[in-house]
């Protein structure tokens, strides 16, 4: 009822108020001239203020959707990630990610939104590689500097999501402010052929980060980390070898293949200059993390913050852990799928290895300018 009245004296103001303006606006405009305009101006204000006297105002959220537009992210392409990103640690990685728990602010809040939060930018640096070299625990380290903020899962762009297009993948990164930067990790980027070319599309000017290891290590640990979800697997002897008796490697095994960087590394220099890639020991990031830290923090142009104050030697794990993760006051290691213990490989299939990776391992050397000591 309380509506019906109002429509009715909604239509009564704009019916029948004009009717006596129109008495006056003709005397007025034949003294002066210009009594219309006058006389608009003014029934056009008294209506105004009528009914915005009459009518209930409307809650500021009634509007939202004008004021705040949801990400456009392709629902099939973000449930791909809901596996990976379970996996990891970062609750607002996730939820930037995944979209939940998230709701749009008020409208007033617009502005401080935008300032305070920073927007979201395509990364300038990338953990490119390789597979069990001690990427996570680069990526977890380096969370730890202020001007770092990076994505908690692993993306997988540019060599499995490649068409859902730069703005799907713009929107899986962290918000930074003026100055930080943003990264990602992604291993499988380093051995993925079509790569190189895809970053350089997206910006030629991005640091290329590479964490290497002894290929032999890391081929073992590749193996244990499956054997882990599949332990009915053939041995890392029978699978290493395609004929045993001959020594011959089978190189089309991805644990073996991915060990050989010259080749890898060759197909990344078509596209990007060796002063843009900087390469990680493994090792080194076990034994002299902060000295590794260092060298990735002058890469980046940022600040020496992350120290050896920073870490500790968890003796249980094997590896280096944080004092103080990011966001956190308590200690932090990464989880219990780091550090497995690896299986015993026989001596002779170790040797054979050896010199398989020597010569790739030799000029690997020769190209990065620097003796990883793997021989």
């Amino acid at each position: 009822m309380f509506l019906l009245w109002v429509y009715m004296l909604y239509s009564c103001v704009g019916y029948c108020a004009p009717m006596p303006s129109l008495v006056v606006d003709n005397n007025r405009r034949k003294e002066t001239g210009t009594g219309s305009v006058v006389g608009k101006r003014t029934e056009n204000n008294a209506r105004a203020d009528l009914v915005s006297r009459l009518l209930p105002r409307l809650p500021p959220w009634v509007d939202i959707e004008s004021d705040y537009d949801e990400p456009s992210v392709r629902t099939s392409s973000r449930d791909l990630l809901n596996k990976e990103i379970d996996a990891y640690r970062g609750v607002e990685d996730r939820g930037e990610m995944r979209g939940e728990g998230q709701r749009a602010p008020e409208p007033g809040a617009m502005s401080s939104f935008s300032n305070d939060l920073g927007s979201k930018k395509l990364p300038q640096a990338i953990i490119i590689g390789v597979k069990k070299g001690g990427t996570r625990a680069l990526l977890e380290f380096l969370r730890v500097h202020p001007d770092i903020r990076a994505v908690g899962a692993e993306p997988h762009f540019f060599d499995r999501n490649y068409e859902n297009g730069l703005e799907w993948y713009r929107e899986l990164m962290p918000k930074t402010l003026e100055g930080q930067i943003t990264m990602e990790k992604t291993p499988s980027y380093f051995v993925t052929r079509e790569a190189p070319a895809r970053i350089s599309v997206m910006s030629r000017d991005t640091k290329l980060i590479v964490v290497v290891r002894d290929p032999i290590t890391r081929a073992i640990s590749d193996y244990t980390q499956t054997l882990s979800k599949n332990p009915d697997i053939p041995t890392f002897e029978s699978l290493t070898f395609k004929n045993r008796t001959t020594g011959l490697i089978d190189t089309s095994w991805s644990a073996i293949q991915i060990g050989i960087y010259a080749k890898h590394l060759d197909n990344w220099l078509q596209y990007f200059p060796m002063d843009q890639i900087l390469f990680v020991s493994g090792e080194r990031l076990i034994s002299d993390p902060a000295g590794e830290l260092g060298r990735v923090q002058d890469f980046l142009g940022l600040k020496r913050i992350i120290t050896d104050k920073h870490f500790y030697f968890n003796q249980t794990k094997g590896f280096p852990c944080l004092k103080k993760a990011e966001g956190s006051s308590k200690p932090h290691c990464l989880g219990k799928t780091k550090g497995r213990t690896h299986p015993n490989i026989h001596p002779e299939v170790v040797q054979r290895l050896r010199d398989f990776y020597r010569p790739f391992n030799m000029k690997f050397y020769q190209m990065t300018g620097h003796n990883f000591g793997w021989d």
